[in-house]
């Protein structure tokens, strides 16, 4: 027995209707989804972290979440395993013509990637996917989503042609959000807010960055530079409550520093 075997003989005992677990039988497509999500960003934190014991972990985990998928559409005789895994072979075959067939490569990856996208492009027509956004995913993160919507617009021309006017627009953002603010419209304020990250999302894209990428790696450091201020102020036995602002500014910027050296 392989060990994909074995998976999928766990799964199905686990799912059986009289002896399986009471937790496993109670679960749906719509409920196991947010464990898939949440497995999958465990996947990258491990990366991020350099952890490859645990990446070998984290990823049967993720495994196993298509595992439990395949099984629950098997019993409602959608589809099982094979078929996914089917799937994605034959998405890999069609995608790479440069390697799987006579097409000749493209001389670099940009250009590779961009053939990728219009076979993407023509695998959404022959689904009567007509709209250009049609196919993003609302499950995605919405900060990628944003990306992944401006990038999709970007591909038929709806775009600006430099940074420069992704700044201007976004100080125009930042100019409306502050009149909301000052007239007290939350509402209106929460929208003009949102405006300002979906520019900033097209920033990312406009420059080659992944905006998750980035802001977990922002995330990384403001952890990172106020565990510092923790420590320091714990040398004198005290915490950042027992602290203030002026203080922990600069016990800030001593980190920024600690950091450069």
């Amino acid at each position: 027995m392989t060990p994909i075997e074995r998976l999928r003989d766990i799964m199905a005992t686990l799912r059986h209707p009289q002896t399986g677990c009471p937790w496993d039988l109670q679960q749906t497509f719509a409920t196991i989804a947010p464990y898939t999500i949440e497995e999958a960003y465990e996947v990258a934190d491990t990366i991020e972290r350099g952890d490859m014991d645990e990446l070998k972990s984290e990823l049967g985990d993720l495994l196993f979440q298509t595992v439990f998928h395949a099984r629950m559409a098997e019993e409602a005789g959608l589809f099982d395993f094979d078929d996914v895994a089917n799937a994605m072979s034959d998405k890999l075959v069609r995608r790479h013509p440069h390697v799987f067939s006579e097409e000749t490569a493209q001389s670099d990856a940009v250009s590779q990637k961009a053939r990728w996208e219009d076979i993407k492009a023509d695998e959404r027509a022959g689904k009567a996917q007509h709209g250009v956004l049609d196919d993003v995913p609302l499950s995605l993160p919405a900060l990628a989503r944003a990306a992944k919507l401006s990038k999709r617009a970007a591909r038929v021309g709806f775009d600006w042609p430099t940074t420069d006017e992704v700044f201007a627009k976004l100080d125009e953002e930042v100019a409306e959000l502050q009149v909301e603010i000052a007239a007290g419209d939350l509402d209106k304020a929460r929208d003009e807010l949102g405006d300002i990250l979906f520019v900033v999302a097209n920033l990312a894209r406009k420059l080659g960055v992944e905006p998750e990428d980035a802001l977990r790696g922002a995330n990384a450091k403001f952890v990172r530079r106020f565990g510092f201020i923790e420590n320091e102020l714990a040398r004198d036995g005290r915490n950042p409550g027992q602290s203030d602002l002026a203080e922990m500014d600069r016990l800030w910027d001593a980190a920024k520093v600690a950091e450069r050296s």
